[in-house]
This record gives structure tokens, sequence and C-alpha cells, in this order.
């Protein structure tokens, strides 16, 4: 068995590049994605919005849609812990180790939740292995910054990706506006990373395709376009996203424990409903990977993705793998390709079966996610 797995096209752009390439405009070096040098630069991360639901809903986003968008591939799995880190430390999630929203802690025989899990048992500095681009931007003296809410200031998953930079809490939009502006004023010379969930958490709830998200969208839309005004000429902004979108029906949710062939021999199940992650118990061979992937194959092929950790890591999807990485990475994986999602409904905890709006798979709009130029950075 091998599913072909969808790859990336040769020399496309990722969230990855992002920050390093922003660094290397403060710098006024010539960088990969072209951009002039800047005095200062603000990237902003807006959660959630994938190119094709933005350019769906174009009308609600006039100021960010009037500048034509480049398009950038998200990371795999696109989900908000391994594109986050990717976007921090410009490496793909087999060299940074979040390889998933849930994934395996094989020192300690556990399934652990990547953004609100961590605990004494995972560091967060040393789980994630990799030096940030904010860490390598201090090494040249550039003050760097990260805006996002304060409930996320000390929270492992910062800890974990932001290593470097100084953390600023605002927590509505407009105050994290203000704030980037302020840092832009005050520290010339620097970078700034805001962030901004909102949108995603709309989607979540209410599906990217409902009032609630355009709503969302109007109000990202209307700061930004005050963001630019307010910032200083010679900063340049950036605007992009970790990952898009598909809302799924109730209809489309996959009980995927109740045919008993598909879970035997798993020990864990990580991942997320639209990107799993199967855990087979310790002492698995490749050929028990092999046969567990042919049963979801046979019954899922038509709807899904389905590749052994061999396979997936072949693909280059994930990046260099490191050692030390390769365990996190389910010994089988099934990504979903049709608007389905798949639910272990043994667990007690059912309430994420209320979510809408899906992520975390290898289609279009999962994907592919905008950059958008502004400010000094406009062409």
């Amino acid at each position: 068995m091998a599913t072909m797995l969808p790859t990336d096209k040769a020399g496309a752009r990722s969230l990855a590049d992002v920050l390093p390439n922003s660094l290397a405009a403060l710098r006024g070096e010539s960088n990969d994605l072209a951009l002039p040098a800047a005095e200062s630069v603000v990237v902003v991360v807006v959660d959630g919005l994938g190119r094709a639901q933005l350019q769906a809903r174009a009308g609600h986003a006039r100021f960010l849609t009037e500048t034509k968008s480049d398009a950038l591939v998200s990371v795999f799995p696109s989900t908000t812990a391994a594109a986050l880190a990717s976007f921090a430390t410009g490496t793909l999630p087999g060299r940074h180790g979040l390889v998933g929203y849930r994934a395996l802690d094989t020192a300690h025989d556990r399934v652990v939740n990547q953004l609100s899990g961590w605990d004494d048992l995972m560091v967060p500095e040393t789980w994630q292995r990799e030096r940030t681009v904010f860490e390598i931007a201090a090494d040249d003296g550039v003050p760097s910054f990260a805006i996002g809410q304060a409930k996320y200031a000390s929270s492992g998953f910062t800890r974990a990706i932001l290593r470097g930079a100084r953390y600023v809490p605002a927590n509505s939009l407009a105050e994290r506006r203000a704030a980037a502006v302020k840092l832009a004023r005050q520290y010339p010379g620097s970078l700034t990373y805001l962030y901004i969930p909102e949108l995603d958490k709309a989607s979540h709830q209410y599906g990217w395709e409902s009032d609630q998200w355009l709503s969302a969208l109007e109000a990202v839309d209307a700061e930004l376009h005050k963001l630019v005004d307010e910032l200083p000429a010679r900063t340049g902004l950036l605007v992009t996203a970790d990952h898009g979108s598909i809302d799924v029906p109730t209809s489309g949710q996959i009980l995927f424990d109740l045919a008993p062939e598909l879970i035997e021999g798993v020990r864990h199940v990580g991942g997320e409903p639209r990107c799993l992650h199967l855990y087979l118990e310790p002492g698995a061979t490749s050929s028990d990977r092999e046969s567990l992937a042919q049963l979801w194959e046979g019954s899922e092929g038509d709807r899904t993705w389905v590749t052994t950790r061999e396979n997936l890591v072949a693909s280059g999807l994930l990046g260099d793998v490191s050692a030390e990485v390769l365990p996190r990475i389910g010994d089988v994986v099934v990504a979903a390709r049709k608007r389905v999602v798949y639910y272990d409904s043994r667990p007690a905890d059912q309430s994420a079966r209320r979510m809408i709006g899906q992520h975390g798979s290898l289609t279009h709009e999962e994907r592919s996610i905008p950059l958008i130029r502004l400010g000094a950075f406009r062409r």
C-alpha cells in the first residue's frame, strides 16, 4: 500500500519562510520573498485566514483584498501548533518537533496536546528543538516583540515558540493593533509579531461560511486598515495565516473506533479529526504499520489519504525529520480529503464534536494561505 500524498511544487514558498525573510529585510539583505529594506517590520498572523476563504469573502475584506496577495503553503499538518512553530523557527515540523495538535510523548507513554497540554514532564524549551527567529534576531541586537492576549503570556506553547521575543499582552484586537503601532514608533529597527485568533475561534464554533465568521473578518479587515494608516512610513507590514479551514457538518463525522479492525493494535490516537496519528504498541514493525494502513485504505481510501510513518517521511512534507522527532509521528497517519472528520467515541469528553470549522489535512482549502504586503513592503 502506498497512497500518493499531494506534495508541494518545487520552490513553493511556505509559512516557514516569512519570518526569516522579514529579518533579512530589516538587515537590508536580499531575500527569497523579495522584500525591500525596511526600518521596522510587523508580521500579522490571522489564525484561520485561508486564501480560499479570503477570496470567497473578498467583499467583506475590501482592504485586505485590494492588494494582490501571494500564495503561500502552510505546513503539514495544517494545524496551529505545527504551523506557528514553523513560523517562529523558520523550520518544518520534522525539525522543530511539533508534528500535530496532539502528539506522542514516548518517554511517558501518553499523547499530549501541543497547544494547551504542557506540564513539567514536557519542557517547552527542549521539546521544541529549534532556535527561534527571535533568538537569532537578538544575536544581531534586533529587538523583537510578540503581541497576544494576556492569557497566552506564560503558556507552555508561548515558551516553546516565542523564545527571544518580549511578550506584550493586549486583549482586544484594537489594543493589539495599538500596541504594534507603539512598538514600531518606540523601537525603530524592531521585529514585531502580532497574533489574531478571533477568526479561527469563530470558524470552529460557527463555521467559516457563517455570519459570525464574516463579522469577525470585517473586524480584522478594519483593524488592519487602521494599522497601516498608523504605522511609521518606513515600517514593512506582512499579513499571513497559519492555515485555512473546511466546514464539516455533523453528517461528516465518522466514529472510526466502531470498526474494530481500524484500531487493532493501536495504543494511542493523536493528531486531530482531519489528521489522525495512530500509534501502535511498542515494538511495532514497518510490516505492522503497512498492515494497518492497508485496512484503513480499504475502508476509507475514497475520502482520505492514508500513509505509514515511513512514507510520510519520504514524501518530504515534514521536511528533514530528526531522529528525536521520528517517534512523535504516528505509525499510520490518516488525512481527510473529503468533507469528513474522524472521531474516537471512546473518550468521555466528546465536546470537540461540536466544532464546525476544521483543519489539519492536505487540501487546498486548509493549506493555501495568503501573504499580503503592506506599508513599506507594498509593491
